[in-house]
């Protein structure tokens, strides 16, 4: 895959400098609000003369942000208003470009398996911002659909942090934004000199330093059946973890059940016998992307990508007889007890 992208993009802000409290003790503290149609939390260790309001506003204000940018749901970020533009090229707010510089990065690495220009299907299926579809599209709108994606058709100019709209192309950036945005909750705790937390949107996390009590933070990998329980849990130190799976959003019944996650190749939702497929990476923004690529493209082809690249991924499958688990070498590794 194509080196990653810096989280200093041209153009970016520059760091915060981080505060400093001397040698004096942390407090343990949990916080919570929402953000992009969910919840977020986060456990930390707060150091003396730091408040929990000054840590849920940093969290709320960089989540606020990427909604700012990049939610489809909401009419006026710059996502809505790149995604109605006229042809020609726009220039994006340094966070954006950055997303979808790596999107776009990603969907050339996958061969088209990922593509951040699939919000047209996804629509189509009933999965956007409008009101949902109680059956699934007909082939002339899938064709429709199809038309106007294609991630090839999205040139960027990283000098002008601008991005080429040729007319009706719809970004999509759900499969990434949402690990984004933990990133940089994440990074504006490190700005208020916090070294131990774990931060969580939508069941997405990233992990830094120890708990409080000095034990490594642990996370569950959640059985896909909706059912809240654990296939297993596993220590999380200094990495981000990210799951993409068929079982919380989907329309139908039985047979005729479809999940959120649409095949840009075939313009159809994903129905390969994977129920989810999990990743762990130094970056929440990776892990949450590659989760969706890797759960497009089946577990053997993704396993298999998976193992060439060194990445960390667990993948979950549906069997007539329950699930099977099917784990890459470096996940295995890293969720090995130490």
């Amino acid at each position: 895959m194509p080196d990653t992208p810096s989280y200093a993009p041209r153009g970016a802000v520059a760091a915060t400098p981080r505060v400093s409290f001397g040698g004096l003790p942390a407090r343990p503290a949990a916080l919570a609000g929402a953000t992009m149609g969910t919840t977020w939390s986060a456990r930390l260790s707060l150091p003396a003369g730091l408040g929990d309001a000054a840590a849920r506003q940093a969290i709320q204000a960089a989540l606020d942000e990427v909604v700012a940018q990049m939610s489809t749901w909401e009419a006026e970020s710059d996502i809505s208003r790149y995604n109605r533009a006229d042809p020609g090229w726009r220039a994006l707010p340094a966070a954006f470009f950055h997303v979808l510089q790596h999107a776009l990065a990603l969907a050339e690495a996958s061969g088209g398996a990922y593509d951040p220009t699939v919000g047209p299907l996804v629509n189509a299926w009933g999965f956007g911002p409008w009101q949902r579809a109680f059956e699934p599209p007909s082939p002339a709108a899938i064709d429709a659909a199809r038309q106007r994606c294609g991630w090839r058709r999205v040139a960027l100019d990283a000098a002008r942090g601008a991005a080429f709209q040729p007319g009706g192309v719809y970004l999509d950036l759900s499969s990434i934004a949402k690990g984004y945005g933990v990133d940089r909750a994440a990074q504006a705790l490190d700005a208020l000199g916090i070294t131990d937390y774990l931060v969580e949107v939508g069941g997405e996390l990233r992990a830094r330093g120890q708990r409080p009590d000095g034990l490594p933070w642990r996370v569950a990998v959640e059985v896909p059946d909706g059912s809240d329980t654990h296939a297993l849990a596993l220590p999380l130190r200094d990495l981000a973890i990210a799951t993409s799976g068929d079982y919380r959003r989907y329309a139908g019944d039985g047979d005729a059940r479809y999940a959120h996650t649409i095949d840009p190749r075939s313009g159809r939702p994903v129905r390969n016998g994977v129920a989810s497929v999990t990743v762990l990476h130094a970056g929440c923004m990776q892990a949450d992307a590659l989760a969706t690529a890797l759960m497009v493209w089946g577990e053997r082809a993704g396993l298999a990508h998976a193992e060439r690249h060194g990445l960390a991924a667990l993948f979950i499958l549906r069997e007539a007889d329950g699930y099977r688990v099917n784990a890459s070498a470096a996940f295995q590794a890293l969720a090995a007890p130490r």
